[in-house]
Formats: C-alpha cells, structure tokens, sequence
C-alpha cells in the first residue's frame, strides 16, 4: 500500500502549524506570501501546458469529454446527495470540505502514472488530465460560487474576483510567455516542481495556522473524522465502478476505459489547495482536511487497480493462441521442415 511521501510533509506541516501557528505580524507575512506563491504555481501551470498538444488532442473528444463528465458533473452530484449526512453523520464545515472536494479537477501526475502502470491510452490521459486542470481554473470557482454561496462559504463577486487575479491571470500569463520560458521551464522541471510543493505546503500552514488561532479544530471530533473517511471511500468506490463499466457501455476499449476510471475518478491535490484557500480564507483548514484525506485514499485503492489491470493485461499476452492460429502455425512449420 504506498504511503505518498508528501502527504507526510503536508502531515507534518499541519503539526508545524499545530505547534506554531502564525500570528499577528507573522500571519499577515505567511497569508502575503502564500498569495504570492499561489500565483506563482499557476504561473507555472500555465507554462507547463503545451497548447498545440491540448489540441491535438481534441481528436478523441468523446473521451474527453467524458472524463470531464465525471470530474464536474457526476461527482458534485454525488456530493450534492451527501447534504442528507448533515448533521447527524458530517458536520455542515465538513460538508463544505467534501462539496468542494467533489468540484476540484483531476490529478495529471498521478493519472497518467497509473494509466502506464496498467498499460492503458497514456497520451489519452495526458490530455485528459490537462483538459481537465485547465477546465478546472474556471469551472470549480464558478460551480462552488453556485453551489456553496448560500451555504456560508463566504463566496462572492470579490471572491470571484480574487480567483481571476491570482490564479488565471497568472495561469494565462504563463501561456502567453511560454514560447519564451516554455523551454527554461522543461529543463528545470525538477527543480521547479519543488517550487510547487513549497508552495502548497506554504499554503496548507497558513490556512492551519489560521484554523489554529480561531479554535476551528474543537468542531472535529475522530468519530466525525471517521464518518468522513467512510463517505469518501462510498464516493471513490461509485467513481471507480462507474467510469470502468460506463466506459465499457459507452463502447470505449480497454485502453480508453483504463484512462477513463484513472484521469475520472481522482481530484487534484496540487490544485485544490491553493483554489481552497483563495475561496475560503480563514475556513480553508477544514475545507482542505476531505481533500487531503481523499487524495491519499485514491492513490492507495487506484494503485492496487492499476497493478491488476497490468496483470490481466499480462494473461492476455501470455494466453494461448486459439487453435485455428495453432493449426496454421504448425502446418507451416511442417512445410518448411
């Protein structure tokens, strides 16, 4: 079972946070330079994605849009149909938390690990992943503006406004500079990806830091902790099942559905936390806590389908031929004898 080794840093940031929360002056420089960062990484998004090969790969629109159904249809759907847990099995915050973890869009990183490691359409899920972070900058704002602006979320034309300016003018900036830096970008992509998970470790102590001061974690108790992790397993499960035997209804191939469950049926991380803390502000810790918690679950339950798509897969190499092709094979060998 893979632990990610970063959801120990974010583990041991929250303990940081925990310990010494920011505060007063401190925590006006952490929320500046958490602003900052959070546009930094969406600047750097937006380098990143190559344009000319998100087109190209709008010729395989209907899996595309299929996984973009799943990621911002069908999940808030289902995170919708949760509102009749609260109260009695989730708390209204942490209802907000799992609505707007059911709004975030699909990982890419992990996505296409698991597609490869089940030896399914990897440049499918690609570009899935990418249509759907780049979707994502603009639809999980406007649908938890929709969906959560009457339920205290504290969303508002200001905060709309906020997520224009500090993630996609920067996103768009990075497109528009990208034939200048594109390149620079490629090379340093190691070093630059430590940037991004500087960043959202930065943002995750600002906004635990924030719940900290404000006493939020006294509203989380581990039985309602517990509860959480029990409908997000419930979700997981129904995403899982439903883009591996809907692909299959939908007339998709193996190839196809493998990168359909794994781009449709995960929620990004990386893009979640930093959206988290524009939209919600001083509540973003406990918004984050469903995120990070599903996050980790995905990869567990996704690498262990991924390991048996890869054997199946394996067993159909490896399967004997059918006997007619057995038959041509030795008629043909005895004729070359």
């Amino acid at each position: 079972m893979p632990i990610d080794p970063y959801i120990l840093l974010l583990l041991g940031t929250v303990g940081l946070a925990a310990l010494f929360p920011a505060r007063g002056p401190a925590a006006d420089v952490a929320s500046g330079a958490s602003t900052a960062a959070v546009a930094l990484l969406f600047f750097l998004y937006g380098a990143r994605l190559s344009t000319r090969e998100a087109l190209d790969g709008l010729r395989h629109w209907r899996l595309h849009v299929t996984v973009l159904a799943c990621t911002f249809l069908v999940f808030p759907l289902l995170g919708l149909a949760a509102h009749g847990l609260v109260p009695v099995i989730l708390t209204h915050p942490l209802y907000q938390g799992l609505l707007f973890l059911t709004l975030v869009p699909s990982t890419v990183q992990s996505s296409i690990a698991f597609t490869s490691m089940a030896r399914g359409n990897v440049p499918a899920a690609i570009c899935a992943g990418s249509f759907s972070s780049l979707v994502g900058i603009v639809a999980t704002p406007l649908l938890a503006a929709s969906l959560l602006g009457g339920s205290g979320g504290g969303f508002s034309a200001d905060s709309l406004l906020k997520i224009v300016l500090q993630l996609l003018v920067p996103f768009l900036a990075g497109q528009l500079l990208r034939r200048w830096i594109g390149g620079f970008v490629t090379r340093h992509k190691q070093v630059l990806g430590l940037v991004d998970r500087g960043s959202i470790l930065l943002v995750v102590y600002t906004a635990f830091s924030a719940g900290m001061v404000q006493g939020i974690w006294h509203q989380v108790s581990p039985v309602r902790l517990g509860a959480l992790a029990v409908v997000e397993a419930v979700i997981l499960a129904v995403m899982l099942l439903l883009t591996w035997y809907g692909g299959k209804a939908l007339g998709f191939g193996r190839a196809d559905r493998i990168a359909i469950q794994f781009a449709g049926s995960k929620k990004s991380l990386a893009a979640g936390l930093p959206m988290a803390s524009v939209l919600f502000g001083a509540q973003a810790a406990l918004a984050v806590l469903p995120l990070m918690l599903f996050h980790q679950m995905q990869l567990i339950v996704c690498a262990v389908i991924a390991k048996r798509r890869a054997r199946e897969a394996a067993a159909e190499v490896t399967a004997p031929q059918p006997a007619a092709t057995t038959r041509t094979a030795v008629g043909t060998g005895t004729r070359s004898g």
